[in-house]
């Protein structure tokens, strides 16, 4: 993975771990924010405008439901991004 792609991921996940008040030491790529951190509705829209605003991009509501963890953020934000 080049050093890009790693520092958005961890940028991500900083700010993903920041609203739901969680150690970075306990969310995987692909562990389930609902599922397995209690995250609810609010905070996911809270996930979704941070990330806009950080990366200057828009996302649509309808993606939430793809972004149910890391991995499923990181997807989301690069194709609003266009990131190659």
């Amino acid at each position: 993975m080049s050093s890009t792609i790693t520092e958005r991921r961890e940028t991500i996940k900083e700010i993903v771990c920041d609203i739901l008040e969680i150690e970075p030491s306990d969310v995987t790529a692909t562990s389930l924010f609902k599922e397995d951190h209690d995250a609810d509705s609010l905070r996911a829209i809270e996930i979704l405008a941070s990330l806009e605003k950080t990366y200057n991009v828009v996302i649509n509501q309808s993606e939430l439901g793809r972004m149910v963890n890391l991995d499923g953020v990181y997807e989301v934000v690069a194709e609003a991004a266009d990131w190659k």
